[in-house]
């Protein structure tokens, strides 16, 4: 018995060590390399997370406020008679350029040149008159109240001039500004009242841009500042013009504020009337730090992106400008040569070692 027990015993250490030989290779077997630590590395491979990373983009940055107005001209007036006449003479072409001056349409002067001539004769009489009063007055034979009555006639006279001669020049319809004259309302021969519409007169170099922008823009608006202008009429053209103007005060209905521009227009190619689509230009940086707006991300009411530093990624709190089409202005946190990471957020932390990598389609 004693025998047996101990060739038992012999026995059953063998089978407790092969179990527990077994069960540590089991356990290598299942648990493999330690969690998080992925395949055993080559010596000298670089550690990290990769990242898509890039530095900073240095761009010219505009900043706009979007407006709609509507193209005027400079000067604009309907060329209208002050005295009714028969219509004698039609002095220009439709869409022509004339010149501050220049005669556009005269009317039967007949009767105005009769009466000038009525009043010049009346005055060369009173002139006469006067001048034999004043020297009988001074020799005492007619009294101080004659000569005053007959200089009173010549002042009358004189005047008589001056309304004729007035008269006959509103028969002639002269331009009052240098600009364009439009399609002729009347007829040679034809009668017209004062008044009447004859012919249309647009000075449209600079043209103007009236536009409407809500109130909540004031602070943005001054005088001189630089627009873009487009035109739906003129595609795929560009004009820049000035702010020449802002209304005093705002519109109760609609709480808007009045805005004139300025555009250039030495060919004539922009029309009055025209619908026009306005870019104020709010402010232009010419070297702005530009950062694709999946860069940044948030914690709590900050803005954060990751800097790419020694190898390790940084949270780096940022302060954002103007957005535009997917990218964002850095006003302050970001220097020029700063790298930062594209994608890959979610895989890191401040301090993480990270590898950077090239973006995919790259």
């Amino acid at each position: 018995m004693i025998v047996r027990y101990r060739h038992a015993s012999r026995r059953s250490g063998s089978v407790h060590r092969a179990f527990a030989g077994g069960l540590l290779a089991a356990s290598l077997l299942v648990a493999g390399p330690a969690a998080g630590q992925g395949p055993a590395a080559a010596p000298g491979a670089p550690r990290g997370v990769p990242v898509e990373a890039a530095q900073v983009k240095v761009e010219r940055i505009v900043d706009t406020v979007a407006a709609v107005g509507t193209m005027r001209a400079d000067q604009a007036i309907v060329v209208r008679p002050e005295l009714a006449g028969l219509v004698t003479r039609i002095n220009f072409t439709a869409s022509s350029r004339v010149e501050k001056g220049a005669l556009l349409v005269s009317l039967d002067d007949t009767i105005a040149r009769a009466e000038l001539a009525q009043a010049e004769s009346s005055l060369t009489l009173a002139h006469k008159n006067y001048e034999r009063t004043v020297d009988l007055a001074a020799r005492g034979n007619v009294p101080a109240r004659q000569r005053d009555e007959d200089l009173a006639k010549l002042d009358a006279a004189r005047a008589s001039v001056a309304l004729a001669r007035a008269r006959l020049a509103k028969t002639r319809i002269e331009a009052p500004f240098a600009g364009v004259v439009g399609i002729a309302k009347v007829d040679i021969g034809a009668y017209v009242n004062a008044g009447q519409d004859l012919v249309s007169l647009d000075d449209s170099d600079p043209i103007k841009i009236d536009m409407d922008l809500p109130e909540r823009y004031l602070r943005f608006i001054r005088e001189n500042q630089v627009v873009r202008v487009e035109i739906d009429a003129l595609p795929g053209q560009a004009f820049e013009g000035v702010v020449e103007a802002v209304s005093p005060r705002v519109e109760q209905i609609g709480r808007s504020i009045a805005v004139r521009a300025r555009v250039a227009n030495a060919d004539g190619k922009i029309k009055p009337g025209l619908f026009a689509r306005v870019a104020l230009v709010v402010a232009e940086r010419a070297e702005a730090i530009v950062v694709p707006e999946q860069s940044v991300f948030a914690r709590g009411a900050d803005l954060y992106v990751y800097r790419v530093v020694e190898g390790k990624a940084v949270a780096t709190k940022v302060h954002l400008g103007l957005r535009i089409y997917g990218r964002a202005e850095v006003v302050d946190g970001l220097g020029r040569a700063d790298v930062i990471v594209n994608a890959g957020h979610d895989k890191i932390r401040d301090g993480t070692a990270v590898i950077v990598i090239a973006p995919q389609g790259s």
